[in-house]
């Protein structure tokens, strides 16, 4: 870690803050707004404090470590793009026909030698470390006003199964519930959860679980990478570094890497559950308090140096744009593996990841598109991804959003809108039952002969529909033969309801997206992000006449949603006041307008 803050140092990306900081929202506040630059930098605050506490920390605070693309290379050791085109060439080997074949073949399987971790025995004072005495020694960080308490949100959470064939790293958040207590937030769909229901079958009170912070930066992304069931995270460490990681064992019994900053090791008990959350998470909404297991903390080592690794997540953009980009790319190859006929696919940000993807396909035959939709909602994490878009081959490139969001929309037809049903993120909220829900999937592949539309100016549109609930709205794509009206409504009704009254007026439009007043119709990126969030298919999405509603408003008693509606992630503004008054923050009106930072 210390190698890697004086590279970001070297590079240009790096921030480091002097000025005393709370631990409590003002250094997530500040790394929040920095991550949405278009320069954004990495933060190393030196002086983390706890004014509640009149508590002054020893441990540094390092935020935004994958602050950039340059920053995400720098964490590989070189471009990803070349991580990817290796892949995608170990996946295409075949038997050697020629001498030069041959070589080739045979340096591309030595290059694999240093994939699997290696064991090493790390001494204590070798690696100058520390024995901590409790949890309230570390720089631990409230992120958000509504959040439980404070939260580790950046630990490598190694486990392992019960009869330690198989290793684990995972990313999960872990609050803190006393000064040597911990709740592990680990998802019913995760490796460690999985574990955990093994040694509870097998009658245990305990699994050894350690956590680490710091050390290389590419651990905790490996952390968060798609691999498939039982496949060791660190091993794609040892595969992109061409170096193993090298591992030392915890008196747990579990195995860290040598060179972590910080590792805190103990016990998950397996019949003690306590209250964990609410919790502002990468959707950019609080999720739920619910029953978690309860970690024991036995023992935690610091370096003398060591850096306390965070991040802030909440409405994006965030870190973890840059951290799945690199998902996003090196996987690629991957998942062609197992849908031949994919040519790219895009997970935008602000469709926060499992909310929205894009695809771009060879379009062979009829519904080939659908086919691949339900591939793709079978295939690991992909399955959790609530709404996918199919386009074929002769699309703008997928991050030209400008030239291929109306290249959909000229192509879009209910016909090929499928509805369906399946898993979907713990975190989501928009479905009525935690962990499954409604899914849509749109195949663009192919143009359409459409009927058109009498378009209308705003204001007349909107004094047509003559409806008392709706405030305002706004066509967005009017150009295209399918141009989508954002309607801002004062709902006193199921939408529905209303949609079904517009159908009369249809002549003049074929996309209707229904969201609450206090949206911004002049921020199309914020509103992408609350639709996709906000919506479960099968029950917001209306088809009637080829005419398509969606309800993105929030939900409550009128259609019978059985949970609490979140609030969404907005930053104290009186921490954010207080910043700019003390002259650590600038005050960027547009930026804090742009994203909703209140």
């Amino acid at each position: 870690m210390q190698r890697f803050i004086k590279l970001l140092k070297e590079n240009g990306l790096l921030k480091i803050i002097e000025e005393p900081l709370d631990v409590e929202l003002e250094i997530a506040h500040l790394a929040y707004i920095e991550a949405k630059k278009e320069d954004a930098k990495a933060l190393l605050f030196t002086n983390p404090v706890d004014k509640k506490l009149n508590k002054q920390y020893k441990f540094p605070v390092l935020m935004n470590t994958f602050c950039s693309n340059k920053a995400l290379n720098l964490a590989f050791g070189r471009d990803y793009e070349e991580i990817s085109a290796e892949i995608s060439k170990l996946l295409k080997l075949h038997i050697p026909t020629n001498f030069k074949a041959k070589v080739d073949f045979f340096k591309q399987i030595f290059s694999l030698k240093n994939v699997p971790p290696k064991r090493v025995n790390a001494k204590q004072s070798e690696y100058n470390f520390e024995i901590l005495s409790s949890l309230d020694e570390l720089p631990i960080l409230k992120t958000w006003e509504e959040d439980a308490g404070k939260f580790i949100t950046m630990g490598q959470v190694y486990t392992q199964n019960l009869n330690k064939t198989q290793n684990n790293l995972g990313m999960y958040r872990l609050q803190v519930s006393d000064k040597n207590e911990l709740l592990m937030h680990w998802q019913i769909h995760k490796d460690g959860a999985s574990f955990y229901n093994e040694y509870k079958k097998a009658g245990l009170k305990k699994m050894p679980v350690s956590i680490a912070i710091g050390g290389d930066p590419l651990y905790i992304w490996c952390a968060q990478a798609p691999l498939p069931k039982g496949i060791f995270e660190l091993l794609l460490y040892g595969f992109i570094k061409k170096t193993p990681a090298k591992l030392t064992p915890c008196e747990n019994g579990i195995f860290v890497p040598f060179d972590s900053d910080i590792v805190i090791e103990g016990y998950v008990s397996l019949d003690e559950f306590k209250t964990e959350g609410p919790f502002g998470d990468h959707t950019g909404f609080y999720t739920p308090s619910e029953p978690f297991p309860v970690m024991k903390v036995e023992k935690i080592y610091a370096k003398k140096n060591a850096i306390f690794q965070a991040t802030v997540v909440g409405k994006p953009p965030l870190e973890d744009k840059i951290m799945g980009l690199g998902t996003e790319r090196i996987f690629l190859p991957l998942l062609q593996s197992t849908i031949a006929d994919l040519i790219d696919y895009k997970m935008p940000e602000n469709g926060v990841f499992h909310n929205l993807i894009l695809a771009k396909i060879h379009s062979n035959y009829p519904a080939h598109a659908k086919q691949i939709m339900h591939a793709f909602w079978g295939i690991g994490q992909m399955s959790f991804v609530k709404h996918a878009i199919f386009v074929d081959e002769k699309a703008p490139n997928l991050e030209d959003y400008d030239a291929l969001i109306p290249y959909i929309l000229n192509r879009f037809s209910t016909k090929n809108l499928l509805l369906s049903e399946g898993i979907c993120d713990q975190l989501d909220h928009a479905s009525p039952n935690a962990c499954f829900g409604g899914k849509a999937g749109l195949d663009a592949t192919s143009d359409f002969k459409a009927e058109n539309l009498e378009l209308l100016k705003d204001k007349e549109l909107k004094k047509l529909f003559n409806e008392e609930q709706i405030v305002n709205l706004k066509q967005f794509y009017t150009h295209t033969k399918s141009p989508i009206v954002c309607i801002l409504i004062k709902k006193k009704e199921k939408v529905k309801q209303l949609f079904k009254r517009l159908l009369k007026f249809k002549k003049h439009f074929r996309i209707l997206v229904f969201l609450d007043s206090y949206n911004e119709l002049e921020n199309p990126y914020m509103l992408v992000w609350r639709v996709v969030n906000n919506i479960d298919a099968l029950r917001d999405i209306f088809i009637e006449e080829e005419v398509v509603g969606v309800d993105a408003s929030a939900k409550g008693e009128l259609e019978d949603y059985p949970r609490a509606w979140p609030k969404q992630t907005d930053c104290s503004k009186k921490v954010i006041e207080d910043l700019i008054l003390r002259k650590i923050l600038e005050d960027d009106p547009k930026l804090f307008k742009k994203f909703e930072i209140f």
